[in-house]
């Protein structure tokens, strides 16, 4: 189990940060709805059938479904301040880099906007989860063929999106 989570981890919670990333509020959620999703994978495994899709068909399910709860309550978590003075010095990213990585993400979230839905699921999973062409198939129901194809086109069109609007020279 734990070799297995070593190795699912990784690109679930870099799903859960994408498909989070995406609503305002909720990005710092994504490491705790990863954790859910595999404590959730844990106890799935018992009754998981091998019916010749891959076994990260079977994960990225159970995390769709639980970043879709979480959206469902987003509009019922409360923010809880707290008056206690750190322990420790903070050793994250100064007010600077936070301001350029939430630009960064939020011109990467605008551009994959303008993408069709089904392009833009192409891309988060193969390149942000970062999924074979073979797994990302069996999710979106192409042949992994038609992935990279679809993969091809997806960036070429945010390639002329970000030069229409200047963001690419």
């Amino acid at each position: 189990m734990d070799s297995l989570l070593r190795e699912v981890r990784p690109m679930v919670v870099r799903y859960c940060r994408a498909r989070l990333g995406r609503v305002s509020g909720l990005a710092h959620y994504s490491d705790d709805v990863a954790q859910e999703v595999c404590i959730a994978l844990l106890s799935a495994i018992p009754r998981y059938q091998d019916r010749g899709r891959p076994f990260a068909a079977f994960v990225f399910g159970i995390a769709a479904h639980k970043v879709a709860d979480t959206l469902r309550v987003a509009g019922r978590v409360e923010v809880v301040s707290t008056d206690s003075v750190p322990e420790r010095p903070d050793e994250g990213p100064g007010p600077e880099e936070s301001a350029v990585r939430v630009i960064e993400a939020q011109r990467a979230r605008e551009l994959l906007d303008e993408l069709p839905e089904q392009q833009r699921r192409l891309l988060i999973m193969r390149v942000i989860a970062g999924l074979t062409a073979d797994e990302t198939g069996h999710v979106l129901g192409m042949s992994a063929g038609a992935v990279r194809v679809a993969q091809h086109r997806a960036i070429a069109r945010l390639r002329q999106v970000a030069v229409a609007d200047r963001l690419l020279p």
